[in-house]
């Protein structure tokens, strides 16, 4: 009799389903198994730090799922547009309250300041929420490895911010490397136009104290940073120069210049790092004794990376702040390098790739070469939904459980290495050791101790 009444009550259920079919959501427990949603099925999503990106992420997805929940710490701004435009989602100052007293978020999206990243992230992925975080995933060496395996433990789909890794170019420069186009690659060079904001290691702190805007609570923003003052430096303002908030040149264009040369070269950790910083000064080119309050103007990190998968000894040099890699012979004369944002230029044993920022636009080089060049088979599944297909790209792992483009088991090492550079260019002028598998810079002990920051008292992962 048990059989028959579930049999009735399915048929019954279908039957009312077809007269409304345009409109209905079918219920995970019949279509979508359990833990996991159908097709059609919208997932609640919730956003905290919503201005800016945040704000951008959240509009891809309400397109087609559920913006349930909105936290921000400044009410006002960007923030206020974004909560404007969701009037049926729950609003939030604290990131734990929202977690802890609404049950129907099914996923985070986290977009906050580069040292609440973790946190945030950390928080939700515990509780069985699918995670959706800003490029560079997180503050610390330590914090991306955090992530990374509590990912694994938890089971959710995650996905980092570098939009890029979703793009045709990016995946073309990896199948043509992996066809031989250039033979073995032995040197790349990564550069970009950032920063765009003031930002340089002479600088301290404001001595100012103005008064806290009414919208924000500055002690949640401050979050697991050391307390300091507010002052419209660090917001709103250029919170990445800061290295107590931001994660400078690196974190901003890094993991969205450098994924395709990790991608294509298979890169994981590297056995080096070192560091370079100057400043330009009354017209003339100095070293400086670094504050460590701010990232530099302009810096330069070259890393070293050891053999795998068949493909050699690999050495790759970031430029920021105006710097950039010697022009190779092979590219036409007065034809730019990358892009206005930054590029990759590949110098392989026979011939050399450039692209610009994102993966964007691939060219072997000289344009003769390109067009004499017969590309191989496409044999990199490709991201649909054009330029929000990132988005969309983790909304669908979130439903059918097939991992996102830039999950966390490909962007948390990823992260690392870019975070690294960051960690060379606070200790510059000397070659940091790098055992990547156990996190330990082996000969600065100094260094060392960076990997893995302090937090204030009542935050920790």
């Amino acid at each position: 009799m048990a059989k028959k009444k579930r049999t009735i009550n399915r048929r019954d259920f279908i039957r009312a389903s077809a007269t409304v079919a345009a409109f209905t959501i079918i219920p995970r427990h019949v279509l979508g198994g359990p833990g996991k949603l159908s097709a059609n099925e919208k997932l609640n999503i919730a956003g905290v730090g919503v201005g800016g990106m945040g704000g951008h992420n959240l509009s891809v997805c309400a397109a087609t799922e559920n913006i349930v929940a909105l936290c921000d710490v400044d009410a006002g701004g960007y923030a206020a547009k974004t909560i404007a435009k969701y009037p049926k989602a729950k609003v939030y100052k604290d990131f734990r309250v929202m977690l802890d007293e609404q049950k129907d978020i099914g996923a985070v999206i986290v977009a906050t300041p580069d040292h609440s990243h973790a946190v945030v992230a950390l928080a939700a992925i515990q509780r069985g929420k699918h995670v959706y975080v800003q490029k560079p995933l997180a503050h610390s060496v330590y914090e991306a490895r955090i992530l990374t395996e509590a990912a694994r433990k938890y089971k959710v789909m995650t996905q980092m911010g570098n939009q890029g890794h979703s793009g045709d170019g990016t995946r073309l420069i990896c199948e043509w490397i992996w066809d031989g186009a250039i033979g073995p690659v032995r040197e790349v060079h990564v550069w970009t136009n950032r920063p765009v904001w003031p930002q340089s290691v002479e600088a301290e702190k404001p001595k100012e104290t103005p008064d806290v805007p009414s919208t924000l609570d500055w002690d949640l923003w401050i979050g697991p940073a050391a307390m300091r003052p507010y002052h419209p430096v660090y917001h709103p303002g250029t919170w990445r120069a800061w290295c107590d908030f931001g994660t400078g040149s690196l974190g901003d264009l890094g993991c969205h210049v450098m994924d395709c040369a990790f991608w294509a070269l298979k890169l994981k950790y590297p056995v080096s790092v070192e560091g370079c910083i100057s400043t330009y000064w009354s017209g003339l080119w100095k070293k400086t004794d670094p504050k460590n309050e701010q990232y530099p103007r302009s810096s330069i990190v070259r890393y070293k990376f050891p053999a795998r998968e068949g493909m050699p000894d690999v050495k790759m040099t970031w430029w920021d702040g105006g710097l950039m890699p010697p022009r190779p012979e092979v590219l036409e004369k007065g034809r730019r390098m990358g892009d206005e944002d930054g590029g990759v230029l590949f110098l392989g044993d026979k011939g050399a790739l450039m692209c610009g920022c994102y993966g964007k636009s691939p060219r072997l080089i000289p344009e003769t070469t390109m067009k004499e060049y017969k590309q191989p088979a496409k044999t990199l599944e490709r991201v649909s939904g054009g330029e929000g297909g990132h988005e969309k790209d983790w909304v669908r792992a979130c439903k059918d459980g097939k991992p996102s483009s830039s999950n966390f088991d490909y962007s948390g090492p990823f992260a690392e290495t870019v975070l690294m550079g960051n960690l060379a260019v606070r200790y510059p002028n000397r070659e940091l050791l790098w055992d990547g598998e156990n996190m330990k810079v082996t000969n600065d002990n100094d260094a060392d101790g960076y990997v893995r920051r302090q937090y204030r008292s009542g935050w920790t992962l």
